[in-house]
């Protein structure tokens, strides 16, 4: 258990220390310590009302009407201040929260887009990393908030628990038990009374609350599972449609809620218990501090306004040492969170660490005239090969279409050209300072207006509207030339085969020395394709294409083929014409 709390608090400093070693530590810390110095002078300002309450009882005690009203003057200016000093701490609170959440998020969403590790972990079999949306977005916010609400309100419950004792331990004065006819004198009973009292509230809270630290990783878990299987039914409609998956959907959801229904009927049980749990040990403590104050009352060892001032010091020393009681809840989400997070770094570490050690993939960029491949060996996830002892060499102007039965590795060996495949192990040469295109089969369209979706993934910087739309003429899109300020989901909203003429429009924007299409024509007819080869072979003679497809049409456009088999060989021949 010990090292388990141990592990728990290492880990969840990994991922906090590197914002409070930051470039932005200055802040950070100042921002910090004003929190805790305004948190100080909460206490402070407690303490002041708690010795307050003594003259207060008193002048009520003995008529006093004129120090009744000074008492309650002076009452108000010690609650102003301490209005107004909460309102400054929730404030810097807030900010460093916002400080802390806007670094973290930016860095987290930097090392996943970096070394296109959210593409690994989706490739990586050995890492089980869900929803890495839900850790960006959720996480890091839950993370930052309940390390500092917890943190904070456990340095606050320190201070008041140091502050507090010293007025109950004065004001509890020496009690004397009698047991088996032996005097034992209690010095400072009040507190012990309320250590002890803490102390059984805390165990039978963590007894009881336990299972609620992985109730709640599961719970978040299943609901983000039930919403990306939602959004995936919006993203396929047309094929669940044209599929009649209706049914087929409709008992995949209910197999995912019943997930959720089954974990938070459980964590409704276990919360159930703990609320009666926590209100009991609530109810009883508001009263428990009068009853065991009540001897020293009741021999007149103290007056009622001491009577009241040991009261209001109990609850605040009992306040400081329930600090789990009051807050297990929250615990149990933090560990949880803590534990999410820490996957996402783990998994993120270990696919780019991993992977390149493994396979010795090289690819670097030199001043070179050719884009060239040397001993290139490509393999699936699982190890086996797919492709062996690949060498070639593609001039500029080259024009090359790759072909082969499905499943042979067309597509994989572009990807590998652009260095996305991690599977790999030999040398990839790219010319330096030349622009290299690679369109897939279905073309990514961002939520955005059309003409910021045609130079994606470059960004607009001057009006190129005149030339977009003539382009959109050339790749037969003349119905788009009025919408390129309208923003929409082109993805949902084109057809296929128009996103795919949007990607060919990109191709003649964007004008690469390198092109390679992964079977980029797939969805249009023989005659549209035949147009969009002819256009950019004509507009760019220069430049290489580099082709996967499967119609024999395409032997057209191109000098030369490479034919792949299922053995993991090549062949490359010219075509005549």
């Amino acid at each position: 258990m010990r090292r388990g709390k141990a592990a728990l608090l290492l880990t969840s400093w990994k991922i906090a220390r590197s914002y409070w070693f930051s470039e932005e530590k200055w802040s950070a810390w100042g921002l910090l310590f004003t929190v805790i110095t305004l948190n100080l002078g909460i206490v402070y300002m407690l303490v002041l009302i708690n010795t307050w309450q003594v003259n207060f009882y008193e002048v009520i005690q003995s008529h006093n009407y004129q120090g009744f009203m000074e008492s309650i003057g002076h009452y108000c200016i010690l609650a102003a201040c301490l209005v107004v000093i909460r309102g400054y701490q929730i404030y810097t609170r807030m900010m460093l929260h916002i400080g802390w959440r806007r670094w973290m998020t930016e860095r987290y969403l930097s090392d996943w887009l970096a070394h296109k590790t959210y593409y690994l972990l989706q490739l990586s079999q050995e890492h089980d990393m869900d929803n890495p949306d839900q850790r960006i977005s959720e996480d890091i916010e839950m993370f930052v908030w309940l390390t500092l609400r917890l943190s904070l309100d456990l340095l606050q419950d320190l201070v008041t628990i140091l502050s507090f004792i010293v007025i109950l331990w004065n004001l509890s004065g020496i009690i004397t038990l009698s047991i088996a006819g032996y005097e034992i004198p209690i010095q400072g009973y009040l507190v012990w009374v309320a250590m002890l009292y803490a102390m059984g509230g805390t165990y039978w809270t963590v007894k009881t609350g336990r299972p609620l630290v992985k109730l709640d990783f599961d719970q978040q878990r299943y609901e983000a599972d039930f919403r990306f299987s939602l959004m995936r039914l919006r993203e396929n409609a047309e094929s669940i449609a044209l599929y009649g998956g209706e049914r087929q959907e409709k008992w995949s959801f209910h197999q995912g809620f019943g997930k959720i229904i089954a974990t938070y009927q459980k964590i409704m049980k276990v919360r159930r218990s703990l609320t009666w749990l926590t209100s009991s040990y609530t109810q009883v403590s508001s009263i428990f501090a009068s009853i065991a104050a009540a001897p020293r009352y009741f021999t007149s060892q103290i007056h009622l306004g001491q009577m009241f001032q040991i009261v209001d010091a109990y609850r605040h020393v009992q306040t400081g040492f329930s600090f789990v009681v009051d807050s297990f809840t929250l615990l149990a989400q933090w560990r949880a969170v803590v534990n999410r997070l820490n996957n996402f770094l783990v998994s993120m570490e270990m696919v780019r660490g991993q992977l390149p050690r493994a396979y010795k993939l090289n690819i670097s960029r030199e001043n070179s005239a050719v884009y060239s491949a040397c001993n290139l060996q490509i393999f699936l996830p699982d190890g086996s090969l797919l492709i062996k002892d690949l060498s070639l060499s593609i001039k500029p102007a080259d024009k090359l279409l790759i072909m082969g039965e499905s499943g042979c590795g067309k597509s994989t060996l572009l990807r590998t050209f652009a260095g996305i495949w991690p599977y790999a192990s030999g040398k990839i040469i790219v010319p330096d300072k030349q622009k290299v295109m690679f369109l897939p089969q279905k073309s990514y369209l961002p939520c955005s207006s059309l003409r910021e979706t045609l130079v994606y993934p470059d960004i607009v910087k001057e009006d190129k509207d005149k030339v977009m739309r003539e382009i959109l003429v050339m790749c037969k899109l003349a119905h788009l030339t009025d919408k390129l300020h309208i923003v929409a989901d082109w993805g949902h909203t084109l057809s296929l085969g128009e996103q795919q003429r949007v990607a060919f429009a990109r191709v003649l924007l964007q004008k690469p020395n390198w092109l390679f299409l992964d079977e980029a024509t797939s969805a249009l007819d023989e005659g549209t394709e035949q147009a969009m080869y002819k256009m950019i072979v004509s507009t760019m003679s220069s430049a290489a294409i580099i082709s996967v497809g499967h119609r024999s049409t395409l032997m057209n456009y191109h000098t030369a083929k490479m034919e792949l088999n299922s053995m993991g060989s090549c062949v490359v021949t010219k075509i005549h014409k």
